[in-house]
């Protein structure tokens, strides 16, 4: 016949487990974040991962950025509409989050490096907002390994003179949430609100 000792042992043994089997099951329930903009969570074969220069020369990646949302741009400091126009939508985001913007890296990464150098970006991308953050590929074969890596279209547009072009490129944005999973895809002039919401998702 089993001792007292020995049957509250075992009682407590199976407390234990159903205590975390319940947890487990609890946390299989809490239900999805619902976003505004392309849910992409679980993409797997790309935008892993980027190393380039920001406008200070300091080399980044995504890891420099844990605990923060990171919002992904692609464009470029001559653009006349698209880049403009996303960026100041990026800079009303920030504001309307308020607090939260600090847990908030925006990254503008030039798809034109031959005419956006680090100075330039340096004055251009903190304008809108004076954390966000310009990254420069060094050379044609980095802008399009990081193009690839992010399935980013840009194609250089000829204009009246050598150095008188335009760029097309793709307009979204990418979103890492803070453990450095990619999570969203937002679409171009939507306006704040949808991306603050999403973002705020992400965060809590």
């Amino acid at each position: 016949m089993p001792s007292q000792s020995s049957s509250l042992f075992a009682f407590l043994r199976r407390f234990s487990f159903l205590a975390c089997l319940a947890l487990a099951l609890a946390a299989c329930g809490q239900p999805k974040p619902s976003f505004k903009n392309v849910d992409i969570t679980g993409a797997a074969d790309f935008g892993k991962d980027f190393r380039l220069a920001d406008q200070n020369g300091k080399v980044r990646t995504l890891e420099d950025f844990k605990g923060k949302a990171v919002v992904m741009f692609f464009g470029y400091t001559h653009c006349p509409d698209v880049c403009p126009t996303s960026m100041a939508e990026l800079k009303a985001v920030m504001e309307q989050l308020g607090p939260q913007a600090d847990r908030v890296q925006v990254l503008f990464v030039t798809v034109d490096p031959e005419r956006d150098t680090q100075e330039l970006l340096g004055q251009y991308v903190p304008a809108f907002d004076k954390r966000f953050l310009g990254l420069r590929p060094a050379n044609e074969a980095e802008l399009q390994k990081v193009t690839k890596d992010f399935k980013v279209y840009y194609a250089k547009v000829p204009g009246s003179s050598p150095n008188n072009y335009t760029m097309d490129h793709s307009a979204g944005s990418y979103v890492f949430d803070p453990n450095g999973q990619l999570r969203l895809y937002i679409r171009h002039q939507q306006g704040p609100e949808p991306i603050v919401h999403d973002l705020k998702a992400l965060l809590s």
